[in-house]
């Protein structure tokens, strides 16, 4: 009996790394998107996003793929997920209308026995709305991450399956297909599962919300949070895997998208979401630390300044700017002499770090890009005019970087200048 044909519907970051995973399991894939733009390059081996390893699966395994523009083709599949990513406005709410056309789109080619898999990120409710055979139709959860897409859709910890009847086995061609990949099924209903999406958001936000708070503290204190993340990890009910590092506030666009969407729940069934409203006030706090600290430090004195700015995407290993702490940086210093780096978002102005660095008063480094972390300190402060450095995510080596007579600042801990 042959392997079941998996097809996907929406080649963005979503559709094309989850596409990428059912080569790499050795699958045959149907990739659909009615941009014939997308398509051609998916053709050629280019993707329409930047994850590390994603190029290196499809050309490898190119010759189980096939790329399309008619929807129809989707009707070789045994599996067909709905992979859109779903755009969120400034307030975080969903716009849900392309799902919605895509799934109008796919439904009259599928198979009679072809199972249909919502995979986009959903408010609770919206798979059971949609009105198709309960029996073939399921949503499923996706934890990818931003920069590590690949990894975790090859390599899930887990999958969170909705279900109109979580107590009935999956239909063949969809429990074969997961089982592939060597980890727990978890089937639930289909509101606990789009749910779970949520709480899983909801608990990262949490942990982020505590470092960049207490991180805070250690800056006025004169204490440092790096030396407290070890005794923190040790801790059986934190562990080892918690996001402990403190950041420049919530970025991205799905973790506030899940924020508005537990506000709206609690307001449509008056429960209590002060938390999360706490949660969002802390990060748009910490995620102007840098302006903050540059005025103090240098713009207020000499609003004359030139400034080199490394990294402009709203996390390494992506070219998403989307509420990207850096953009919002720049935002609050108009009418500053600004130089701009970033290795893959196309508006930077300078072509490599160095040469934004050149002569420049100060340096905030506000994306962690790994390149960053080969440049020798020494070769910065030989370029640069000043010697203040913004540094939130301590890319540069401190040793290295003060014997170089940089002056660092980062979250969690005291400059001594």
């Amino acid at each position: 009996m042959s392997r079941p044909v998996i097809g996907f519907a929406g080649m963005t970051h979503l559709g094309v790394n989850s596409a990428a995973a059912a080569l790499q399991r050795g699958f045959r894939m149907v990739a659909f998107d009615a941009d014939a733009a997308v398509i051609e390059s998916l053709r050629q081996g280019k993707t329409p996003v930047s994850e590390p390893g994603l190029e290196e699966i499809l050309r490898e395994k190119k010759s189980l793929a096939m790329y399309t523009t008619v929807a129809s083709d989707l009707g070789r599949c045994n599996l067909v997920y709905i992979s859109t990513d779903v755009a969120t406005d400034e307030q975080g709410r969903s716009d849900l209308s392309r799902v919605r056309r895509l799934i109008d789109g796919v439904r009259p080619s599928l198979g009679a026995e072809a199972v249909l898999v919502v995979l986009c990120q959903v408010p609770p409710g919206f798979t059971r709305s949609l009105g198709l055979p309960r029996e073939r139709l399921f949503y499923q959860v996706e934890t990818l991450v931003f920069g590590a897409a690949v990894e975790r859709a090859v390599h899930p910890e887990r999958f969170i399956v909705g279900c109109a009847d979580p107590e009935r086995a999956l239909p063949a061609a969809y429990g074969e297909y997961l089982r592939a990949f060597g980890c727990p099924i978890l089937p639930m209903g289909y509101e606990s599962a789009e749910l779970a999406k949520i709480a899983i958001n909801c608990c990262l936000v949490a942990s982020v919300s505590v470092a960049n708070t207490l991180a805070e503290l250690c800056e006025r204190l004169d204490a440092d949070w790096s030396e407290l993340v070890p005794a923190l990890r040790l801790d059986r009910r934190i562990g080892p895997h918690a996001y402990l590092a403190p950041g420049l506030g919530i970025a991205g666009g799905n973790l506030e998208r899940d924020l508005a969407t537990v506000i709206r729940l609690a307001q449509e069934h008056g429960t209590d979401a002060g938390v999360v409203q706490a949660w969002l006030a802390n990060s748009r706090h910490r995620r102007d630390w840098a302006a903050r600290t540059i005025r103090a430090l240098l713009l207020d004195a000499n609003p004359q300044a030139v400034i080199a700015v490394w990294g402009l995407a709203y996390k390494e290993n992506t070219s998403s700017v989307k509420n990207s702490p850096a953009l919002a940086t720049i935002a609050q210093l108009q009418g500053t002499t600004l130089r701009l780096h970033d290795p893959v978002v196309p508006t930077a102005t300078a072509k490599a770090p160095l040469e934004a660095a050149r002569g420049a008063a100060a340096l905030m480094i506000l994306t962690p890009w790994p390149e960053y972390r080969e440049i020798e300190p020494a070769k910065i402060a030989a370029a640069m005019r000043g010697r203040i450095v913004l540094d939130p995510y301590r890319v540069l080596e401190e040793k290295a970087a003060a014997a170089a007579g940089l002056v660092l600042h980062s979250l969690g801990k005291k400059t001594h200048a």
